[in-house]
């Protein structure tokens, strides 16, 4: 009865510290912005955390965009204040996305789109979406 005892305490003692040992896993985090507003500070703003949690969480990080509404002027070539650095951030791995329905709505062809952006057909279903795979939430501007 005492090595049964002595056998089943080893036991505990060993499988109990091998659970109980760090990984070597990084977390990941991922985010997800919505950006619906035409305002160029809010847009820098974006841009601002993008290069902040880019520079503190470096590869651990994903990062979409989602540009709707009066947003998607920050995707339109020539109305964008960002150009330069959403193509920088692209080439990071952030994803900068465009709203179809937006794009129907206004009247704004693919060929608007800075070529960096890809398509969604419904922007905040896009950001459900997301959140729903365990992407947090940030509403991006003021």
């Amino acid at each position: 009865m005492k090595k049964i005892i002595l056998l089943l305490l080893t036991l505990t003692v060993v499988l109990g510290g091998q659970a109980q040992k760090p990984t070597n896993r990084k977390k990941t985090y991922k985010i997800i912005f919505q950006l619906n507003s035409p305002d160029t500070l809010a847009w820098k703003g974006l841009i601002n955390n993008l290069k902040n949690l880019k520079a503190g969480w470096g590869d651990s990080v994903m990062m979409a965009v989602v540009a709707h509404g009066p947003g998607l002027d920050f995707l339109v070539k020539d109305k964008t204040t960002q150009y330069e650095r959403i193509v920088f951030f692209k080439n990071q791995g952030v994803e900068f996305i465009a709203c179809e329905n937006t794009m129907t709505e206004r009247n704004i062809p693919k060929e608007k789109i800075m070529p960096e952006a890809s398509f969604v057909k419904m922007g905040i279903a896009e950001i459900v979406r997301r959140q729903e795979n365990g992407w947090t939430y940030i509403k991006a501007g003021f």
